[in-house]
């Protein structure tokens, strides 16, 4: 009798089930939010140097990291508010809010005179709105996963969150080159940046309100998950949460760097183009792809330690920064863009993955802290790059390698500032 009342209780405390249409409509927010992000990077350059006439490549590239860095510090104002209120009132309301407000800001970008101040002021206060309801998505999807998937099952589905993220900003460049192929053939004009700027962003909100409307039918009075009242005093993050979040701010302040260092070296450098930039971006999303299907295929982050795993990534993606720093062949670049694209790719899914384990009941604050430090880093980074690339071009590379290197140090030398290993599932 008691085992059977063991057993009920058990199956009680099971997070209910994403159904498979509910797990692809969050699946694909994810994926459009990033596609959006990676659709305008490569013609964001050519845009503002055709709003800004006479403005040499060095002003143009501040104004590129400063976008992108008002752009993450949207996502760093938002993720914490959205959080904590998707705790409160239900993350399926939340969720459609910030992508009818990722709609609604990317069409605005079409006459970005509207949002007050002159078109490159505009600009700014746009792509903040945009980056603050983006926050209302990624953090919340990922709570939505935790809080309703069970713990066999959670690190597969991270790990396909995050190919589907990362499969986004692979598909953003291509979205950007279908957008120089139809924007002459609608408009009837010639092939320029800004036409292509403003043929991604229609196209952007168009697949945002596709998927506003399939999570909209399939969400509702779907997800409700029946958590034990114990569940509330349950650690709000796994080990040290701070340094977590310190690692998690630090890799993506340098990736929002070497991402946008790949973007301003096509611009500034001879012998190499926008289209090269665009390519390297897509190899640099496809490693990172095939990172996150080794994750999910093996289930890797379950198995081994996360203090492996994320050593093993601070290491790739300092090698491959330093390649970047002084090799300036092709073959060269092209290394050092797949192992920096590696080691990351290895580092961010086991921080998510650990910050899954949080109390239900916070699973929204934990994702949006986790988000919002994400956003700081890159803030940061996008600020720096489009500064350093300005002034030291590829030796900023070099530069970029030194906070992983602080990291990995502690890591290895203060292994208990970090988390506290869970026993593996074999262990008593």
């Amino acid at each position: 009798m008691q085992t059977a009342t063991a057993g009920r209780t058990a199956k009680a405390a099971q997070p209910a089930g994403l159904r498979p249409v509910q797990m692809g409509w969050l699946a694909g927010s994810v994926f459009i939010v990033s596609a959006g992000y990676g659709a305008l990077l490569p013609v964001l350059p050519g845009w503002l140097a055709s709003m800004m006439p006479g403005a040499s490549a060095g002003e143009v590239g501040r104004h590129v990291g400063f976008l992108s860095g008002v752009y993450a510090a949207g996502v760093l104002l938002g993720a914490p508010l959205w959080g904590i209120v998707s705790d409160r009132v239900g993350r399926g309301r939340i969720l459609i809010i910030g992508l009818v407000g990722y709609v609604a800001s990317s069409l605005l970008l079409l006459i970005p005179s509207m949002a007050g101040g002159s078109g490159i002021g505009g600009l700014y206060a746009l792509r903040g709105t945009t980056g603050f309801f983006v926050a209302a998505v990624v953090p919340v999807v990922a709570a939505l996963v935790a809080e309703h998937t069970p713990q066999d099952k959670r690190a597969r589905r991270f790990a396909w969150l995050g190919a589907m993220s990362l499969l986004g900003f692979l598909f953003g460049p291509a979205l950007s080159a279908v957008a120089n192929e139809v924007g002459p053939w609608v408009t009837d004009a010639a092939v320029s940046p800004a036409l292509s700027a403003r043929v991604v962003l229609v196209l952007s909100a168009l697949l945002g309100g596709v998927m506003m409307v399939g999570l909209a039918a399939s969400l509702p009075a779907a997800l409700v998950a029946d958590v034990p009242a114990e569940a509330e005093a349950a650690s709000t993050l796994p080990g040290h949460s701070v340094a977590l979040l310190w690692l998690s701010a630090t890799v993506m302040f340098v990736l929002a760097g070497f991402e946008l260092g790949i973007v301003l070296q096509g611009q500034q450098q001879a012998g190499q183009s926008s289209r090269q930039a665009a390519i390297m971006l897509a190899e640099c999303s496809l490693v990172m792809l095939g990172v996150n299907a080794l994750l999910f295929i093996t289930s890797l982050l379950e198995k081994m330690s996360s203090r492996v795993l994320i050593g093993a990534g601070l290491l790739l993606a300092i090698v491959g920064l330093a390649i970047l720093a002084v090799g300036r062949s092709d073959a060269w670049m092209y290394l050092g863009v797949s192992l920096t694209a590696a080691g990351t790719g290895l580092v961010l899914p086991a921080i998510a993955y650990r910050a899954a384990g949080a109390s239900p009941q916070r699973l929204g604050v934990v994702m949006g802290g986790l988000t919002a430090a994400a956003g700081l880093g890159q803030t940061l980074g996008s600020a720096a790059g489009g500064w350093l690339f300005g002034v030291l071009a590829h030796r900023s590379y070099g530069l970029l390698a030194l906070p992983l290197l602080v990291m990995l140090g502690l890591l290895l030398v203060q292994p208990r500032w970090w988390w506290v290993e869970a026993p593996h599932p074999d262990q008593s």
